[in-house]
């Protein structure tokens, strides 16, 4: 039996949880969240607690039950807390500022690069080489931190680019082919 799928998900004050076969709409503070799951996953609600359960021990099924239990655990802390990703800016000169609902970086490129914030996501920009996304959906906030950090990666000789807060670098050595050579 799946350790994870087993366990019920708590649903705290404050949020409120219809439920539809297998879709499930997700209401809190911080926003609203739905989803459908698939249709051999049974999904009850038993009190404040929502229980999944599987039909047998198929492949398929043991798989989904975990999954679905995580999903919706991460729907639950999504309107309730949020998730959040933070972004470090390295390199002499590159750095990120907010104009309205526009993230505008300069990365060393010819012309600064604009992204929009999309629905549902809040991007902040306390220091010009510090990106912090907020959201409800964990799914989009990595997404969105994902396509920022696309603009410029990280390279492994110097390390700049943007990268995620605690991310290491594996770095690697320059040339070193020229020393005796005269």
């Amino acid at each position: 039996m799946s350790r994870i799928g087993r366990m019920p998900v708590e649903i705290p004050a404050g949020v409120e949880v219809k439920l539809n076969g297998n879709s499930l709409t997700v209401k809190g503070p911080k926003g609203t969240l739905s989803a459908d799951f698939h249709k051999n996953m049974k999904i009850t609600q038993e009190g404040n607690t929502i229980v999944v359960t599987r039909p047998n021990d198929d492949k398929l099924n043991r798989s989904l039950h975990g999954l679905t239990r995580a999903l919706i655990a991460n729907m639950v802390t999504g309107v309730t807390k949020g998730f959040e990703k933070t972004l470090e800016i390295v390199g002499v000169g590159y750095r990120a500022q907010k104009q309205g609902k526009k993230l505008i970086l300069n990365l060393g490129y010819s012309h600064p690069v604009e992204m929009e914030e999309p629905a549902g996501i809040t991007i902040e920009v306390p220091q010009q080489d510090r990106i912090i996304v907020k959201g409800a959906d964990k799914q989009l906030v990595g997404e969105v931190a994902a396509k920022i950090r696309e603009k410029r990666p990280p390279e492994p000789y110097k390390g700049k680019g943007i990268k995620y807060a605690g991310e290491v670098i594996i770095r690697k050595e320059g040339k070193a082919g020229a020393k005796g050579k005269k």
